[in-house]
This record gives C-alpha cells, structure tokens and sequence, in this order.
C-alpha cells in the first residue's frame, strides 16, 4: 500500500517575513514550496495539504473594517474570513502544483476542500482569549466595541494600539474526513483544514454554528492526520529541525526522538509558545493517536528521508 502522508504548510511556504503579501510574492512562494513535494509525489505518496492563514485573514479583518469605515459595508465575522482566506489559498496552492506537476510530467488530481471544524463552546479557550486579530484601535474606539459587540481588548505590547483577542480552542471534529482519506487513498491530492479550519460549534438543537475563534492549523491538521490513518505527519516551518537551546550556548539539534525525550525538553520549556511549541505537541498528538512517525523541517529537506526532526513513540 502506498504511503499517505499529510503535510501542513508554515506561514513561510505563504508569505515570507519581509513580504508584504502581493499576489505575485504568495504565488512564487507556493510555487517553490510545491517544487520540493515533487520527489514524495514521485515515491508514489499519497497527499493531503494543510496550510496556515494568519497574515491573510488577518488582512480581510483589515479590509472589511476598512470598507465599514468608509463605503458603511458591514463587516463579517472570523468564521466568514477564515473560509474566504480558505478558499484564496487553496486556490494558490492548488494553481501552483498543477504548474509544477505540469513541468516534471506527473499527472495528479488536486482538490481543494473548504473545510468547517468543530470546537467545543465550553472549551476552557474561549474563558481566556489570547489571539489576537484584525486591527489596532485607541482605547476609545476598543471600550467602544467592547461594549457594542462584547468583544476582548489587550493593549499591544509594542503599544500599538488596542486589539481584540479571541480563543484558540482545540479541534474537536472534522466533518467529512472519510471523504478527504478517500479521496487522498484513491490518488488526489487533497487540500483541507486550511488555517485550522472554519471555526464551528453544535448548538443545543444539533445545528452547526459558526464561532469567532482560530483553529491552530498544526492542531487541526494533525487531529486529520489520525483520523484518516496517515502514515506520517509533516510540519513544514522555517528552519530544518527542532533544536534545544534555540540561540543559546549548547545549541543541539534534534534529529530522530521519541515522545517521552521531547516531552521531557517542552516539560523544560525549551520550546517557545508563539513558534515551536504547538508545533511539538501537534507532533506529539499525532504519535499518541496512532501514528508512525512526525516529521518538523523545512520544505527544502523532504526529499531526504532522515532530515528534519522526527518523533516516534
């Protein structure tokens, strides 16, 4: 049986630091990272793609509030811009590996699914909201909202401003995964739970109902990757591997570790909360719930079997 592997793409397989997002610098990013899917492809893997959202639905937050201010345009809200950016991404990604597949000569189908997924409204999350989203307000315009719409303000800690703060629960079910592991066994290549997924909870009548919050995509993607028994999971980030003592004297790169070994470098903190943590415990979920192994790298290092960070049980 061919392999299946899911692999989620880092915001730097999207949109670089330095960038300010053009179409045409998104499009040369998704087009290089896909060239690097070429050699799996090849191998004969099967495929299904996740992929972060942050820097773009942060700028539809931008751009409905912009055309709020000025056209009156109501605004929408996160579950709404989470399946635009959804579907403007799987859109690029899906555009630029056919490119790419066009090249080398392989012919594969590539879907892109628009994916909800479901939270738990009483998820300790949404009790301590600490993402923050959209755009930076005074203290005026924040108290008013919060008044208005009952939304959560920090204040920036460059002091930017005020912005608002949603939770960021964990993904509980991912509605028509059967399809994405048949579709994905069958040799399409499937694109899903794009950042994290579209934010939804069932109400007390059994309706599904969307949710201003945000989906960690490592999270989502690897609740996916158990459920349609993949055999490998694949972060791609901006560096090789994981490393301990990140910038510091005795900086170590981890190369091949089991889950107690990692658990005992998160339990020391080694990992930072913003960047690689969740990354790990994404990793380490995956492992726990079946899987063979996971896999944290660049994209330029898959076609190497033994580079990056691999976690075993």
């Amino acid at each position: 049986m061919k392999k299946l592997s899911v692999i989620a793409f880092g915001g730097n397989a999207l949109l670089r630091g330095d960038q300010v997002g053009t179409i045409e610098e998104q499009e040369q990013n998704v087009y290089d990272t896909c060239q690097h899917l070429v050699g799996l492809i090849k191998k004969g893997y099967d495929l299904v793609i996740g992929h972060g959202n942050g820097p773009q639905v942060g700028n539809v937050l931008l751009q409905h509030e912009a055309g709020h201010k000025i056209y009156g345009l109501p605004t929408q809200p996160i579950d709404f811009c989470v399946a635009e950016t959804q579907g403007s991404i799987g859109f690029m990604i899906e555009q630029q590996l056919r490119n790419v597949l066009k090249e080398h000569g392989i012919e594969r189908n590539i879907v892109t699914l628009v994916t909800q997924v479901v939270v738990d409204k009483n998820d300790p999350a949404f009790q301590n909201p600490t993402k923050p989203v959209g755009p930076f307000y005074t203290k005026e315009e924040a108290d008013k909202l919060a008044q208005e719409k009952k939304w959560i303000f920090h204040e920036d800690p460059r002091k930017r401003g005020w912005r608002r703060v949603v939770a960021s629960p964990r993904p509980f079910i991912i509605p028509n995964w059967e399809v994405v592991e048949k579709l994905a066994r069958e040799g399409n290549i499937v694109i899903t739970v794009g950042g994290g997924g579209i934010p939804a909870y069932i109400d007390d009548k059994g309706k599904l109902v969307g949710i201003d919050a945000v989906i960690d995509k490592d999270l989502a993607s690897s609740l996916l990757a158990a459920k349609i028994k993949a055999d490998e999971f694949c972060i791609l980030t901006d560096v090789p591997n994981v490393y301990i003592n990140f910038h510091k004297p005795g900086e170590q790169k981890l190369e091949r570790i089991s889950i107690p070994e990692i658990r005992k470098h998160l339990d020391d903190g080694q990992f930072t909360e913003g960047s690689m943590a969740p990354k790990v415990r994404a990793c380490m979920e995956f492992v726990e719930n079946g899987g063979k192994e996971a896999i944290i790298t660049e994209a330029a290092q898959l076609e190497n079997d033994k580079a990056g960070t691999i976690i075993h049980a």
